[in-house]
């Protein structure tokens, strides 16, 4: 809803100026322009997108529909009482117990009671995996470390690339409207003869070309992409919130210990206070 309104002022602004010129709607609806446009975007973002990139691309732009932070003070909360729930059972009834609710955390009570964290895929693929190879034996956190940080700066390579690719798509579009353009003017000297009020009608018609790669660009295309790529940017953040708290944890920090270096790590705007974090604790 949030990125559908943006949307809606981007173009209801541009079509409301252009009324109060008197402009005539009719002469912006070109269909040869947006062909033009449309599919030569489309072509050329297949062409430069490998199909893995270009369908998680496709797949991301799902995430527009997300109101603001995707992360807000309300899911980091319920992050952290998680991990001091989590901790606080490890060092109750130690590894081998959080076993089955790693391998199955939809059927885990422990998991259950957190819905925001277990609906988040990378969020608890990533505490999953982590906890499972402690499990295992490996409990050096500078190896872990290592490890955590390779993960993250892989999906945060990945990631940056699908948001690059829809900004580079709209970076196209204003010399796109240019190829409509000066196709249109083609057409149009083919009628040079043509009374004045029908050249201008042609003229007018091929710089829509313009208007339309120009609009495309720096009002919608682009945006998405610079949205796309803040948004994974609070994902990598929420992240590594659960990162250090692991790493607190495998050092052998209590809970409440592990869960404040954690929480040190959130973004001011949304961080719980020490107080709201022991009173939420206390009470669940």
């Amino acid at each position: 809803m949030y990125a559908i309104l943006s949307l809606v002022i981007v173009f209801g602004a541009v079509i409301g100026g252009y009324m109060m010129h008197h402009g005539d709607l009719a002469v912006l609806i070109q269909p040869n322009e947006f062909v033009i446009i449309g599919g030569a975007g489309i072509g050329s973002f297949f062409v430069g997108n490998p199909w893995p990139t270009a369908k998680k691309c496709i797949k991301s732009v799902k995430l527009m529909l997300k109101p603001g932070t995707p992360y807000s003070k309300a899911a980091y909360l319920e992050l952290l009482l998680f991990m001091t729930s989590l901790f606080k059972f490890i060092r109750s009834k130690g590894m081998l117990a959080i076993e089955s609710h790693i391998e199955n955390p939809e059927a885990s009570d422990l998991f259950t009671k957190f819905p925001g964290v277990l609906h988040d895929h990378h969020a608890i693929t990533f505490i999953c995996d982590y906890i499972r190879l402690m499990t295992m034996g490996i409990d050096n956190p500078y190896q872990l470390d290592d490890m955590m940080t390779t993960e993250l700066d892989s999906v945060h390579e990945e990631e940056a690339g699908i948001a690059t690719s829809i900004v580079t798509l709209g970076d196209a579009f204003p010399a796109l409207g240019i190829v409509a353009a000066v196709l249109g003017v083609i057409t149009t000297m083919g009628s040079i003869s043509e009374p004045p009020e029908i050249l201008g009608g042609l003229i007018g018609a091929a710089l829509v070309g313009t208007f339309i790669g120009v609009l495309l660009s720096y009002g919608m295309v682009g945006p998405m992409g610079h949205y796309l790529s803040k948004y994974f940017a609070e994902r990598s953040r929420f992240v590594n919130c659960i990162k250090v708290g692991l790493l607190a944890h495998v050092q052998g920090n209590a809970p409440a210990i592990s869960v404040e270096f954690a929480r040190k790590t959130i973004p001011e705007y949304v961080m719980p206070t020490f107080k709201e974090v022991e009173e939420a604790a206390s009470a669940g």
